[in-house]
């Protein structure tokens, strides 16, 4: 309940409002209606989404008054609304920054995320970090750029996720990644050859930064990782390239 307390003044675009808790062991889950397949959503759409998520991870680690480790990044805690905008929700695992070094704490802390999403450091036993919860979200960007989920059958031995998009860095990425991101679009068909070589460039390039910044999030060891900062600049600055 004092978790929920403080957790109910977070006020941030791009994350989902807390206005109370409750506890019962009969409940269900709502079924949700009109979701969106992922595979409709144009590159534009994703990295929107890329931002806002990145933007509410942003706030949590660094612009709150109490700093905040969601500690269950992943596609299904976000939501979508009408206009297409990203909220992170689903606040069951958080844990206040401080608490994380009190002994304390309850065995819950324990608990840190869905499989395939926490940092490969948590295994050993090392309490969750700013820097775990970035290579959560380099699995998430990489989810939405190659379709591939980390817990994929193909990944199998020393090949995961990041490898596979690593390996895909930089001339192989339409081989790893959705090709209607770059060029099924009804917008191309209104424009010019030239035109249509220049967009689909740009896409291209785009599509190239937001693997790496994935790949770049979800390195092994957690001081190489990028901040999360870097990353909402990053993928800013490829939107924008979009846009214009």
């Amino acid at each position: 309940m004092a978790e929920c307390k403080s957790l109910r003044n977070v006020r941030h675009r791009n994350l989902v409002k807390i206005i109370t808790s409750c506890s019962s062991i009969d409940y269900q889950v709502p079924q949700a209606e009109g979701e969106i397949e992922i595979q409709n959503l144009t590159l534009l759409q994703r990295i929107s989404i890329a931002i806002d998520v990145a933007s509410a991870t942003d706030y949590l680690h660094h612009y709150y008054q109490e700093p905040i480790l969601h500690c269950d990044v992943k596609p299904s805690n976000v939501l979508l609304d009408s206009d297409m905008t990203a909220h992170v929700g689903d606040f069951g695992l958080a844990r206040f920054r401080p608490e994380v070094s009190n002994a304390t704490q309850s065995s819950s802390v324990g608990v840190k995320g869905t499989i395939g999403y926490p940092a490969p450091e948590y295994g050993p036993g090392s309490e969750v970090s700013t820097n775990g919860e970035v290579y959560s979200y380099g699995i998430l960007l990489l989810e939405m750029v190659t379709r591939k989920k980390p817990t994929d059958l193909m990944f199998d031995g020393d090949l995961n996720l990041h490898n596979y998009a690593k390996t895909a860095l930089p001339d192989r990425v339409m081989g790893h990644c959705y090709p209607i991101l770059v060029n099924d679009d009804e917008d191309l068909a209104a424009t010019n050859h030239w035109q249509r070589q220049a967009t689909m460039h740009s896409r291209t390039e785009s599509l190239i930064s937001m693997i790496r910044v994935g790949v770049a999030c979800s390195v092994e060891s957690p001081k190489d990782r990028m901040t999360i900062t870097d990353v909402v600049n990053e993928l800013q600055s490829d939107r924008n390239i979009l846009l214009s």
